[in-house]
C-alpha cells in the first residue's frame, strides 16, 4: 500500500509550525497508542505512521528535504526505524510533560507512568480496607421509637493464621526480582518508555516464597459476621448509620474499612411523618361533628389517648396532640401527632332517623338559594 503524505497523516497543511506538529502527534499518540489499544494491528499501524511523519516533519534537517522532494529527499535517513529516532522524544514525560492543565498526569493514569517509588509506595504501604453496604428494611414503628436488630453479614478479616503477612510459618518475604523491588517494569513501546505494574508481584515489590496455606498469600479470608446494631429513635427512611471498622480489613497492615448500613422505612397503613410529627385520621359521625364528642384514640406506640372533637368541627379538620410524635434523636422531645377529623354522612339511614333528620332539618330552614363559595377559602 501506497505511503500517505506526512502532513496528510497528521492532519496538516504543508507550511505548519512547528507547535501545530507537535500538537497534532499529541493527539494521534494519544489515540492510537499500543498501550490503549492492545492487539489492534490497525491502530498500531496508524501510531507507527504518525510516529513516522512526526520524526520527519520535526527534524530541522529532513523537512526540507521533505517539502522538496517528498520521501525521496528522506529514504535512508533511518525515519520509522524504532530505536533509531534521533530527533523525537524518548520518552512521555519529554512529549507531554510540557502540556497544561496536567496532562502528563492522565498518561501517567493511562500507561502507568509517574515516578519509579511512587506506584509502589501506594501498593507496598499499608490501605485502608473497603467500606461495605449492608441495606435493612425496619418498621414504621421501629424508625420511630428505635430498635434493637440483628445483622449478618460476610466481610474480608486479617488472617489469623499468618496476622496478615501472606507467609507460611518460617516464610517471609522478598525482594520481587523483575522489578527490584519498585513494583514497576519499564519496557520500550516504539520510542517511549512505558512504566506498568509488575506482572510477576503485582506492583507490591516483594514476594512471598511460601504463602500462607490458609489464606493463600493474600493476608486476609472472607468470614461472616453477626451484630447487634443499635438504631436510635427517630431516625428517617434513608438514615445511614455508619459501624467503624467492621468492613473489609486492610493490606499491609492498614485499618479495616467501615460497615455502613442505610435503613429503609416500611409504610405504616395508619399513620404517616412529616419531619418529627406524625399523621392520621379518624371518622366521626355527623351528629358527633355536629354536637362535639369525646374519642379515645390507640397512639402508634399503642396506648390510648383522649381526643376531644369540639362541637361544629368541619370535614378534614386537623387536632393537634402536643408530645405525641417522633423523638428527636437523642433528646427526649417528641413532636406532636395531627389528627384529621373525617366526618362521616350515612349512605342508609332507619326510617325513624329519617324522620328526626327531617324535623331537624325545617328548624334549620336552609336556604335554598346560596351564594357560592370561594375555592381558595376551603384550602385554607
Amino acid at each position: 500500500m501506497a505511503k500517505r503524505d506526512y502532513y496528510e497523516v497528521l492532519g496538516l497543511q504543508k507550511g505548519a509550525s512547528e507547535d501545530e506538529i507537535k500538537k497534532a502527534y499529541r493527539k494521534l499518540a494519544v489515540k492510537y497508542h499500543p498501550d490503549r489499544n492492545p492487539d489492534d494491528k490497525e491502530a498500531a499501524e496508524k501510531f507507527r505512521e504518525a510516529t513516522e511523519a512526526y520524526e520527519v516533519l520535526s527534524d530541522e534537517k529532513k523537512r526540507p528535504l521533505y517539502d522538496q522532494y517528498g520521501f525521496a529527499g528522506v529514504d535512508g535517513m533511518d525515519q520509522g526505524g524504532g530505536a533509531q529516532y534521533s530527533h523525537a522524544f524518548h520518552d512521555f514525560s519529554d512529549l507531554f510533560g510540557g502540556m497544561g492543565g496536567g496532562f502528563g498526569d492522565i498518561f501517567d493514569n493511562l500507561f502507568g507512568g509517574g515516578g519509579r517509588s511512587s506506584g509502589s509506595a501506594r501498593r507496598s504501604g499499608p490501605t485502608e480496607g473497603a467500606s461495605l453496604r449492608y441495606d435493612l428494611n425496619i418498621s414504621f414503628k421501629d424508625a420511630v421509637f428505635g430498635t434493637k436488630n440483628e445483622i449478618h453479614f460476610r466481610h474480608n478479616e486479617t488472617c489469623t493464621s499468618c496476622k496478615g503477612t501472606g507467609c507460611a510459618p518460617g516464610a517471609s518475604r522478598k525482594t520481587c526480582p523483575t522489578c527490584n523491588g519498585m513494583g514497576q517494569v519499564r519496557r520500550s513501546a516504539g520510542f517511549f518508555a512505558v512504566q506498568q505494574t509488575c506482572p510477576d508481584c503485582g506492583g507490591a515489590g516483594t514476594k512471598i516464597d511460601k504463602p500462607c496455606k490458609d489464606c493463600g498469600g493474600r493476608g486476609i479470608q472472607e468470614k461472616s459476621k453477626k451484630m447487634t446494631l443499635t438504631i436510635p429513635a427517630g431516625v428517617d427512611n434513608g438514615k445511614r448509620i455508619a459501624i467503624p471498622h467492621q468492613g473489609d480489613a486492610g493490606a499491609n497492615g492498614g485499618p479495616s474499612g467501615d460497615l455502613v448500613v442505610i435503613l429503609h422505612v416500611e409504610d405504616h397503613p395508619y399513620f404517616e411523618r412529616d419531619g418529627q410529627d406524625l399523621y392520621c385520621a379518624i371518622p366521626v359521625s355527623f351528629t358527633q361533628a355536629t354536637l362535639g364528642c369525646d374519642i379515645s384514640l390507640q397512639s402508634l406506640d399503642g396506648k390510648s389517648i383522649n381526643v376531644k372533637v369540639p362541637a361544629g368541627i368541619a370535614n378534614g379538620k386537623l387536632l393537634r396532640i402536643k408530645g405525641e410524635g417522633v423523638p428527636f434523636t437523642n433528646s427526649t422531645r417528641r413532636g406532636d401527632l395531627y389528627v384529621k377529623i373525617m366526618v362521616q354522612i350515612p349512605s342508609h339511614i332507619s326510617n325513624s332517623q329519617r324522620e328526626l333528620l327531617q324535623k331537624y332539618m325545617e328548624l334549620e330552614n336552609p336556604t335554598k338559594t346560596p351564594d357560592l363559595i370561594k375555592l381558595s377559602a376551603l384550602d385554607a
